[in-house]
């Protein structure tokens, strides 16, 4: 989304959709959140349970450091094969780089950095922000902050599970552009599913998209132009 055919980040439009997430998120908070996140209440089903299980952080994370340790340990036997081999006492750092560099630029290791990153620092948003989760809503009619809070019912902005979704679907969207629409797509199913089952508010999935978003795309620019340099 922000990047160019040559890999190159739009940083002003990064910067525009930065402005118009932040009017949204607090637009949300003051007006639309509450009667959004009820009238998406009405399509809880089993469905966005099952979805929350398969995407959740963890999972993603898990999955993509075996996807990387299957690479790594295949490069590991390629490369080790070429070390045999080797006559030149130079060709052995080569290879090295060479192994590094492949290793950067590979889907596996392209798709844990981006999950991996949106996790970090998505765990630090929630814990800094502080925001109550809706079910204090629903229960109590109450709403609100409590910054430097690791509790999980304060834990709701900005959306876990869509900010590692987001950034592991667009990263995949863009690896293999064939199948964008249907990532982009789950995507948003998954961030839907979150407000859905009452678990987050709409502007906290609408700023957990936009973390997952520019994560992948800075890791794509960030890890392939250092590749091709």
């Amino acid at each position: 989304m922000f990047l160019t055919k040559d890999n190159q980040l739009k940083v002003r439009k990064m910067v525009v959709a930065g402005v118009i997430t932040v009017f949204l998120v607090f637009a949300g908070i003051l007006f639309f959140d509450k009667p959004l996140y009820l009238f998406l209440r009405n399509f809880d089903c089993g469905l966005w349970d099952f979805i929350a299980a398969v995407f959740g952080a963890k999972i993603w994370i898990a999955s993509a450091f075996v996807a990387v340790l299957v690479f790594c340990i295949k490069k590991y036997l390629n490369s080790n094969a070429c070390f045999k081999n080797a006559k030149n006492k130079f060709s052995i750092p080569v290879m090295v780089c060479d192994f590094f560099a492949k290793m950067r630029a590979s889907y596996a290791v392209l798709i844990f950095s981006s999950v991996l990153s949106a996790g970090i620092i998505v765990k630090l948003l929630k814990v800094l922000i502080g925001r109550a989760r809706p079910i204090f809503f629903e229960a109590l009619g109450q709403t609100g902050f409590y910054p430097l809070n690791w509790d999980w019912a304060f834990n709701s902005m900005p959306s876990g599970h869509t900010a590692v979704s987001f950034a592991g679907l667009v990263m995949i969207g863009m690896l293999a552009p064939k199948y964008k629409v249907l990532t982009w797509t789950m995507a948003i199913v998954i961030g839907f599913s979150r407000v859905a089952v009452g678990a987050h508010w709409p502007s906290d999935v609408i700023f957990g998209a936009f973390i997952g978003m520019v994560i992948a795309d800075v890791i794509k620019w960030l890890f392939l132009n250092k590749v091709n340099r």
